[in-house]
């Protein structure tokens, strides 16, 4: 090995080691709304009947596809039926019924047909992060896409929500929603 080669390696593992220290402070954590208001509760919001507007983003921002939502939340004490029935710009429509259950230390996990395992979110301030694998229909083939969904309360009536999609790491695209409550 030649002495160039001898210090490049290790300057080249550091220089990894560091990007991804640094990539991972950047990252938001649902804590850091925590001061933010209005406050989420998402019994309160989450109760009753939503329409929502979204877009679907690749991964160079293009818009792929638009939908609507119309969502009939219930709750009864901590166990939460959420159901959602999308229609696309595409003419498709879809439904995913979502059961969320809230537990004592604050957190929230969700099931649905779709999802694989178990959805896990937290609630701060105004925020609500939601973590979960979608069983996503792509080209006549079901893909295992995870999601990072984040919701922001904006006032009583309206929410906006950003989730970004990833396959083993790596991007995919982004949903953007607006949430109305009716």
């Amino acid at each position: 090995m030649t002495q160039r080669n001898f210090f490049h390696r290790p300057f080249l593992l550091a220089a990894v080691v560091c990007a991804a220290l640094l990539g991972a402070c950047g990252t938001p954590q649902v804590q850091d709304y925590a001061k933010e208001t209005p406050v989420l509760e998402l019994r309160d919001y989450f109760n009753g009947t939503l329409d929502a507007y979204g877009i679907f983003t690749d991964r160079s921002g293009k818009v792929v596809k638009r939908f609507t939502v119309v969502m009939t939340c219930t709750w009864k004490g901590d166990a939460g039926v959420l159901d959602e029935a999308f229609s696309y710009s595409d003419g498709t429509t879809q439904r995913r019924i979502w059961r969320l259950t809230r537990h004592a230390d604050g957190r929230y996990t969700g099931q649905a047909d779709d999802v694989v395992g178990t959805a896990e979110g937290r609630q701060s301030g105004n925020a609500f992060n939601w973590a979960y694998t979608l069983a996503l229909p792509v080209d006549g083939r079901v893909v295992n896409v995870q999601f990072d969904d984040w919701m922001y309360l904006m006032n009583d009536k309206v929410m906006l929500n950003k989730a970004a999609m990833r396959k083993w790491g790596v991007g995919l695209g982004e949903v953007t929603l607006s949430f109305t409550k009716r």
